[in-house]
This record gives C-alpha cells, sequence and structure tokens, in this order.
C-alpha cells in the first residue's frame, strides 16, 4: 500500500452510514465510511453534514483500530 492514503482514489468506494444526533431532520449527522478501493487496510471517512461536504480523513485499518479501541474505552463503551 502507497504511504500516502491521500493519493488514492476514492472512485468505486462503498460508502455506509452511520447516523445519529438530529434523526429525520434534513441536515441528518451520518460519519460516512468506506474501505478505499483496491486496498485491504485503508479507509476514508466522510461528513454528511452541508458545513463537511468535501472533508475527508484517511486511515490504515491500524490507525482505525486503535481509534476505535480507546473511544470506546473512555465512553465506557463494550466491543
Amino acid at each position: 500500500m502507497r504511504n500516502d492514503l491521500y493519493s488514492l482514489p476514492t472512485d468505486g468506494a462503498s460508502f455506509r452510514q452511520f447516523c445519529g444526533g438530529n434523526l429525520g431532520g434534513e441536515n441528518e449527522t451520518c460519519v460516512k465510511f468506506a474501505q478505499l478501493p483496491g486496498t485491504e487496510s485503508a479507509y476514508v471517512l466522510t461528513d454528511s453534514k452541508p458545513e463537511g461536504a468535501g472533508r475527508e480523513v484517511r486511515f490504515t485499518a491500524a490507525e482505525l483500530d486503535a481509534f476505535v479501541i480507546g473511544y470506546a474505552a473512555e465512553r465506557g463503551l463494550r466491543l
């Protein structure tokens, strides 16, 4: 995998949405998540809100796993 995740295209990525917040509102608050096409361990996250349009962050699987585990622990959530 390339070192620069931001150089990888998102064309053909299958985004899934994880929503919460103002459910049912016209500006639903969702995080969109997809594996970067052609990779086994690189992911992109985007924001569904209009003010977040066009912004994204990209992570390797190891980076994303570390975030999820740390976030869950801080929030007292169980995986």
